[in-house]
């Protein structure tokens, strides 16, 4: 009985790990067509923000009716207001929300790169924190080499970052996948498992 338990475990275990590789291929392809055409994708970002922040407003409004108070309500209003200018904006001049995006990006990178440096540097009794320095190090030179070609960079930043970042998650969960089938055929042969090989 332990035997059918342990095989359809294993089988389910199998069927989750080649998920996990699809999921992580179709996650690099995007990631690579991301790359290939930044603007696109910074457009496309763009558009999806401002359309969850109109659904944000939607919500606001809704949760208007329901709030407790005069102040309530009227904060409510007011969030879905400023909620529905910048979604509708978004949806309107994308590429003018790309400028946007990238500024917000800078003063990301930026905020990051100190707190990371500061981190490190307060933090000298681990062994990690030259690690923290050369993070944060390397956020702040994102965020000067972003803030020195603005606005020129706002045509390919948020494209190439989201690109990047797919790219690599991507091929974190094949890696994973892979890894996950390696070890467990491994373990499957040294157990004798009966068609591990």
């Amino acid at each position: 009985m332990s035997t059918d338990t342990s095989s359809v475990v294993s089988a389910d275990t199998q069927r989750s790990r080649r998920y996990l590789m699809g999921a992580g291929l179709l996650i690099t392809l995007l990631g690579l067509l991301a790359v290939a055409a930044p603007l696109v994708t910074g457009v496309t970002v763009s558009v999806l923000l401002g359309a969850l922040l109109v659904v944000g407003a939607l919500g606001h409004a809704v949760n208007a009716f329901s709030a407790g108070g005069v102040a309530g309500t009227v904060w409510q209003v007011a969030l879905a207001m400023l909620y529905a200018v910048a979604g509708i904006s978004l949806l309107a001049n994308p590429v003018l929300g790309l400028t946007t995006v990238t500024i917000l990006l800078i003063v990301y990178f930026a905020a990051e790169g100190v707190v990371e440096v500061a981190m490190g540097v307060a933090t000298r009794a681990d062994p990690n924190w030259p690690w923290y320095v050369v993070s944060g190090t390397i956020s702040l030179g994102l965020a000067v080499l972003l803030w020195a070609g603005f606005p020129g960079t706002a045509a390919w930043a948020v494209g190439l970052l989201t690109g990047v970042h797919l790219l690599s998650t991507g091929l974190l969960l094949v890696y994973v996948g892979y890894t996950d089938r390696r070890s467990g055929v491994a373990g499957g042969e040294a157990m004798g498992e009966p068609g591990s090989g």
